[in-house]
């Protein structure tokens, strides 16, 4: 397949990295225009979060039936992605996630959406995505990988879920669509990023798949590219780049061209050393907790929920609980603060996010 559309010039990994750009450009594009988002639709926050939440799910919606519909036609199989893994593990799955949720509603926004604010001038995402990026790669390869391996070690039998549970994001997107009526426009975008999943999946699965030199069978995500991004940027003579460095530098791409075209761009940064901190915690928390869970909101919650993985649902779960958690004690805490006549500074009681 590879060489019957003309790639036989490039490198499997080569042509991997222009792919996953390509997709990261387009990713961007409509992240950035549709504010694409889990923690807004889950807490709320500039805007309604029943409209945020109904584009989240269109757009798993069409992952999952257009990821579904190709292993159908035969074109790819997960029976041996970690996805599919005869052995669930659900300790650190949950654990991961849980601590993923509190660390996204700290920075006010998951790593897809941070890539997105920081290539649109907030320099506190940038930073946030620095310390993620970080946390991962010490929960991958350095010293936080002991944790990882234990947690890893208790593991159940995964079940399986049957055909028919891809219908249900669709159902629940259709009854979120009605509810709160977003406009027709942003549904097609977030139907559009959605396709990005199988196209993903086919890609990197089918057309790009070399058995002589192998590249990684992936779609979609942001905790393991932002660690290997990290790591290619400060060892590149030792270590080249694949399909996510090229996804994390096409998104940034996409979401600056979009955000200066339409005006959006406009530099950010921190109000203080709170805040700062803050947000350095809640970046950390989302590169170990990402680690664990399998992925992030995009890599585990659509392109894992799109493979009808029983880990990736489960991470999803454990994500928006830990984020709906978080936000209620955040939202009660901030309720106390201005009971109690404590000021907040403007630009940080409604800062960019979500």
């Amino acid at each position: 397949m590879f060489e019957t559309f003309g790639f036989e010039t490039l490198t499997p990994r080569t042509a991997s990295i222009l792919f996953g750009l390509g997709l990261g450009v387009a990713f961007g594009v409509l992240a950035e225009i549709t504010r694409f988002c889990l923690r807004r639709g889950l807490i709320g926050g500039g805007g309604d979060n029943r409209s945020a939440l109904a584009i989240w799910l269109t757009a798993l919606a069409v992952a999952v039936l257009g990821t579904q519909g190709i292993v159908q036609a035969g074109w790819v199989e997960f029976s041996a992605h970690r996805f599919q893994a005869a052995n669930l593990p659900f300790l650190s799955i949950i654990i991961g996630g849980l601590i993923f949720g509190v660390g996204m509603v700290m920075t006010r926004g998951c790593l897809s959406r941070l890539a997105v604010l920081g290539a649109s001038g907030n320099l506190r995402a940038l930073v946030v995505l620095g310390v993620a990026a970080l946390a991962a790669l010490a929960t991958l390869k350095g010293l936080l990988a002991p944790a990882r391996v234990a947690l890893e070690a208790v593991v159940t039998p995964a079940p399986t879920l049957p055909i028919w549970t891809a219908a249900v994001p669709l159902v629940l997107a259709g009854y979120l669509v009605i509810q709160s009526r977003p406009r027709a426009g942003m549904l097609v975008l977030a139907a559009l990023l959605g396709a990005l999943i199988p196209l993903g999946w086919l890609g990197t699965g089918l057309v790009l798949q070399d058995e002589f030199d192998p590249i990684t069978f992936e779609s979609l995500s942001f905790t393991a590219p932002l660690a290997d991004t990290l790591f290619w940027t400060a060892a590149s003579s030792a270590v080249g780049g694949n399909f996510g460095t090229g996804l994390i530098g096409g998104v940034i791409l996409g979401a600056l061209a979009s955000a200066l075209i339409a005006g959006r761009f406009q530099w950010q940064g921190f109000d203080g050393p709170a805040q700062m901190g803050r947000y350095l915690s809640g970046g950390a928390l989302m590169g170990f907790g990402g680690v664990l869970a399998g992925g992030c909101t995009v890599g585990a919650g659509i392109s894992g929920v799109a493979t009808l993985s029983v880990a990736a649902v489960l991470a999803l779960l454990a994500i928006s609980a830990g984020a709906w958690v978080a936000g209620r004690v955040d939202a009660r805490v901030t309720s106390r603060s201005n009971d109690g006549s404590v000021a907040r500074p403007a630009t940080q009681a409604q800062p960019q996010a979500a």
